[in-house]
C-alpha cells in the first residue's frame, strides 16, 4: 500500500462508522418509565443525598471507582512533538481503548488547551472528582515532571504519567532478569544510558531503586554527555550529571555491562556492542527504529541479552504489560495515589512472571513450542492472560501494605476470580490468531479476489504480514480494482480460463482424474471442471503450489464446498467432516460446531464432531470444555434426537475420561454455571465455564452461530474446516472483509500446523 493509501485507510478508521474510538455504554436497565424515573428523577436523588451525607459512597452509586481520564495538553504527542491537543486527542482514545481491552477500565479522554503549568493543574484538580484516577500523557518534560508531582501532592486519586513510568516499570523488571541470566548484580554494573528525556530519568531512576549506583551511570543526551557545568540541564537531569571531561559515547560503553536506549535509532555500532563487557544487557527502546537492530545485535554477539520496543523482536518493552494493571490495583482498592511501592511491586510482579511456565495460549499466540525464562523471554508478552491476575494484586497489596488503600481487599481468591471475570468481555482471540499467523506467513489463494472485498482482504493479508495472497480471477479486473485501492504489490494473479493457463489446466485435470476416475469423473469432466476457479483453487492446494485456500464469498455454501470435498481427501483418521465456528462473546471466545456440513449427524457422527472441535479448541490455546446440547437435559426426554447426544456423550465419558464434556444438556444451563452447580452438581461441567457447544443437527447450530452474530454483535470466524487434509476453508456468502482477513488467518495456522505433522511423522 503506497503512503496516500495508508493514510487514506487511517483516517477512514477513525471516522467510519462512528468518528472516534470509544463510547459511553449504559450500564443500567432503561426500557421502561420505571427504569427511567430511576436512572434520572425522581429515583436518582436518593443516591445523591446518600453521597452528600458520605462522600465515600461516590464510589457505590456511581461510576467513579472505574473511570481513569487520560488527560494532555497535546505538547509530546508520540514522535509529533508539540501539535496542540486537538490533535492529540486520537492519542488519547487510543489509549482509553487499551485501557478498556486490558484491564476493563472506562475512559474519559480530556485534551487541555493550556501550556500554562499552573492552569493545566488547576484545570486537572477541578474536574477531579469525577474521576477515580488521572493517567497523564503527552505532556513534554520538564512541564510533565512538575505536573505530575503537584498531581500526586494535591489530590487523593491515582496519578501517573505513564510516558515516564510505564517505560521505566516494564524496562525495569527486564533488567532484573537479565542480570540474573547476566549473572551480574545491579550494584555492579556500569550502565550507559542514551537519551534524558523524561522516560529516560523516570528509568534511570527506578534502575537506581533497584540498586544501580548513580556513579555507575553514564546519561547522554542529543548534544552529548550529561555534565554539571552545562546550565541548560534540568534539576532532575542533573542527578546524573558528572563533573570532568566530556567522554564520547563510543568511549563510555567499552567495559560497560548495561546499554538502556530511549534516544534515536543506530547509534549504537556492532563495534561498540563487541567492546562492551562480557553478556552484555541492551535495551535498545526507541521506536521504530531501536539504537542497534535486534539481529544485528545478536549476530554480533551470541552472549548479548536483547530487549527493544518493536512486537516483531522477542523482549518487547511494551507500556501496555504496566499502565492497565498497576491502574486495575489502584481503582479496587481505592488507592489514594501509585507511590513507588505500587510501582516497584509491578515491576516485580513481571519479572517473576517471566519465570513462571508460560500457557500454551501464549505458546501458540507466539508460535513457540514452549517459551520460557532466557535470553530471548526476560519478560512477560502483551497477550499473557495471566497480567491482570498477578499485576494487579501485587499493585493492590502494595496499596494496602503502603497506607494508601481506603478499601482492602480481603479475599483475594475472589478477587482474583472476578479479574477473570472482567476479561470476559475482552476479546484478543483475533490478535492472537493473526499474530501468530505472521510468525510463519503461508501462500493463500482467494478463489475470487475480482471482488472487491475480496481483495480488500488479501491487501490487508499481505500489509500486515498474515500471509501471502495468490489472486484468482479476471486480470483485468483485479488490476482494476488494485488501482482503486491503491494496492500497489506485485502479487501472483492467476485467471484459470486464460489460453495461458491451458497446461496447468491439463496438468489439474489430470491429476484429478487419475484420483476420481473411479468415482464417476470423466476426464472431460476434469478439463471442464479446472475452467471453475474453485476447482482449479483446491487443485494448487491439492498440487503443492499453494499452502491454503479461502473462498465461499459470492456464491452459496453448498456450491463451494462441493468441488472441496471432490478434491480434497480427509485428513488421516478423520472419518467425516466437519465445520466449527468461533465466536468473540462477551464471555470470551466460544466454539460452535457443525454449522455448515452434517445436516443430521449419529451419534457417531457427535463423538467426532466433538473430537475434532476439541482438536480445534487446543489449536488455539484453549482448553476445550464441551457441552453436547439438546432441548433436554440429562434423559429427561426418551426421544431419539436426545438419545443420540447421550449415547454420544456416554461414549466419549468411557473412551476419553480425561476429556471435559457433558450432556446432553439445554443451552442455558451450559452457559449459567451457577443453574448448572445448582440443578446438576453431578456434572462434569459444573463448576466450570463452557466455551465449546456441540449441537444435535446442522439447523440448531447454523441458526444458533448466525443469531449470536446478528443480535449480539458476536464476531465470528468460520466456519473452520475439519477433517480435511489439506488448508481450505470457506466463507459464508457476502462475508464481511474482517471475516475473509480472520478466516485467511486461520487457513495460514491450518497450514502451519499441517506442515508440523507432516514433519513430525518424517522424522
Amino acid at each position: 500500500m503506497n503512503k496516500e493509501s495508508k493514510k487514506r485507510e487511517a483516517l477512514q478508521y477513525h471516522a467510519e462508522p462512528t468518528p472516534g474510538k470509544i463510547q459511553v455504554v449504559p450500564t443500567k436497565k432503561y426500557a421502561t418509565q420505571r427504569d427511567l424515573s430511576l436512572a434520572y428523577s425522581p429515583g436518582v436523588a436518593e443516591p445523591c443525598l446518600a453521597i452528600a451525607e458520605n462522600v465515600e459512597d461516590v464510589y457505590k452509586y456511581t461510576a467513579k471507582g472505574n473511570l481513569v481520564a487520560v488527560i494532555s495538553n497535546g505538547t509530546a504527542v508520540l514522535g509529533l512533538g508539540d501539535i496542540g491537543p486537538e490533535a492529540g486527542k486520537p492519542v488519547m482514545e487510543g489509549k482509553g481503548l487499551l485501557f478498556k481491552i486490558f484491564s476493563d477500565i472506562d475512559v474519559f479522554d480530556i485534551e487541555v488547551d493550556t501550556k500554562n503549568v499552573e492552569e493545566f493543574i488547576q484545570t486537572v484538580k477541578n474536574i477531579a472528582p469525577t474521576f477515580g484516577g488521572i493517567n497523564l500523557e503527552d505532556i513534554k518534560a520538564p512541564e510533565s515532571f512538575e505536573i505530575e508531582r503537584r498531581l500526586i501532592e494535591e489530590l487523593d486519586i491515582p496519578v501517573m504519567h505513564d510516558d515516564q513510568h510505564g517505560t521505566a516499570i516494564i524496562s525495569s523488571a527486564a533488567l532484573i532478569n537479565a542480570l540474573e541470566l547476566a549473572g551480574k548484580k545491579a550494584e555492579d554494573v556500569k550502565m550507559v544510558v542514551s537519551g534524558a528525556g523524561s522516560a529516560a530519568i523516570a528509568c534511570t531512576d527506578l534502575y537506581v531503586s533497584l540498586g544501580v549506583k548513580v556513579e555507575n551511570i553514564l546519561m547522554y543526551n542529543s548534544k552529548g554527555l550529561l555534565t554539571k557545568d552545562n546550565p541548560s540541564l534540568s534539576d532532575l537531569q542533573l542527578k546524573y550529571a558528572i563533573d570532568g571531561a566530556k567522554i564520547e559515547l563510543v568511549e563510555a560503553v567499552k567495559g560497560s555491562d548495561v546499554f538502556i536506549g530511549l534516544s534515536s535509532g543506530n547509534i549504537l555500532s556492532p563495534e561498540m556492542l563487541l567492546s562492551m563487557a562480557k553478556n552484555p544487557i541492551v535495551f535498545a527502546m526507541a521506536n521504530p527504529n531501536p539504537e542497534i537492530d535486534y539481529n544485528l545485535a545478536v549476530e554480533t554477539r551470541k552472549d548479548v541479552i536483547m530487549a527493544t520496543g518493536r512486537s516483531d523482536f522477542p523482549n518487547q518493552v511494551n507500556n501496555v504489560l504496566g499502565f492497565p494493571y498497576i491502574f486495575r490495583g489502584a481503582l479496587d482498592v481505592r488507592a489514594t495515589k501509585i507511590n513507588e511501592a505500587m510501582k516497584m511491586a509491578a515491576v516485580k510482579a513481571l519479572a517473576i512472571l517471566a519465570k513462571e511456565p508460560v500457557p500454551e495460549q501464549v505458546n501458540v499466540a507466539y508460535g513457540a513450542t514452549k517459551l520460557g525464562f532466557g535470553q530471548e523471554y526476560i519478560i512477560p508478552k502483551p497477550f499473557d492472560p495471566r497480567l491482570i491476575t498477578v499485576v494487579a494484586p501485587a499493585v493492590a497489596k502494595a496499596a494496602m501494605e503502603s497506607g494508601v488503600a481506603k478499601n482492602p481487599i480481603t479475599d483475594w481468591a475472589a478477587y482474583e476470580d472476578k479479574l477473570r471475570e472482567r476479561m470476559g468481555n475482552d476479546n484478543k482471540m483475533v490478535r492472537l490468531i493473526t499474530n501468530r499467523a505472521k510468525l510463519d506467513p503461508k501462500k493463500v489463494v482467494f478463489a475470487e479476489a475480482d471482488q472487491l472485498n475480496v481483495l480488500k482482504a488479501a491487501q490487508i493479508v499481505h500489509e500486515d504480514g498474515i500471509g501471502i495472497p495468490v489472486l484468482l480471477g479476471s486480470r483485468e479486473t483485479i488490476l482494476e480494482l488494485k488501482a482503486e485501492l491503491g494496492f500497489d504489490a506485485e502479487l501472483e494473479i492467476i485467471d484459470p480460463k486464460t489460453d495461458g493457463e491451458e497446461a496447468r489446466r491439463n496438468r489439474f485435470a489430470e491429476s484429478f482424474w487419475q484420483s476420481r476416475g473411479r468415482r464417476g469423473v470423466s476426464k472431460l469432466d476434469a478439463e471442464k471442471f479446472m475452467r471453475e476457479r474453485n476447482y482449479f483453487a483446491a487443485m494448487m492446494v491439492n498440487e503443492g503450489e499453494a499452502d491454503a485456500l479461502v473462498t465461499g464469498y459470492s456464491r452459496s455454501y453448498p456450491s463451494v464446498v462441493k468441488p472441496m470435498l471432490q478434491l480434497i481427501d480427509k485428513a488421516h483418521g478423520a472419518s467425516l467432516i466437519a465445520t466449527a465456528n468461533m465466536m468473540l462473546t462477551s464471555r470470551g471466545p466460544m466454539f460452535l460446531s457443525d454449522t455448515a456440513i452434517n445436516i443430521n449427524p449419529s451419534s457417531e457422527d457427535l463423538v467426532n464432531i466433538a473430537l475434532m472441535t476439541a482438536k480445534t479448541a487446543k489449536m488455539f490455546g484453549i482448553e476445550p470444555v464441551i457441552a453436547m446440547v439438546s432441548y433436554s437435559n440429562f434423559g429427561s426426554s426418551s426421544h431419539q434426537n436426545a438419545s443420540k447426544v447421550r449415547d454420544a456423550v456416554a461414549y466419549l465419558h468411557k473412551n476419553h475420561p480425561d476429556m471435559v464434556v457433558d450432556g446432553e444438556i439445554q443451552a442455558d444451563f451450559a452457559l449459567n454455571s451457577e443453574m448448572l452447580q445448582e440443578k446438576f452438581p453431578f456434572s462434569k461441567l459444573a463448576g466450570k465455564k463452557v466455551n465449546t457447544l456441540v449441537f444435535p443437527n446442522l439447523e440448531s447450530a447454523n441458526i444458533t452461530y448466525k443469531l449470536m452474530k446478528e443480535l449480539n454483535k458476536s464476531a465470528s470466524i468460520g466456519p473452520i474446516m475439519m477433517g480435511m487434509d489439506k488448508p481450505v476453508h470457506i466463507v459464508q456468502l457476502g462475508a464481511s472483509v474482517e471475516e475473509m482477513v480472520n478466516m485467511a488467518a486461520i487457513a495460514v495456522i491450518d497450514a502451519q500446523e499441517k506442515e508440523n505433522k507432516k514433519n513430525k511423522l518424517a522424522k
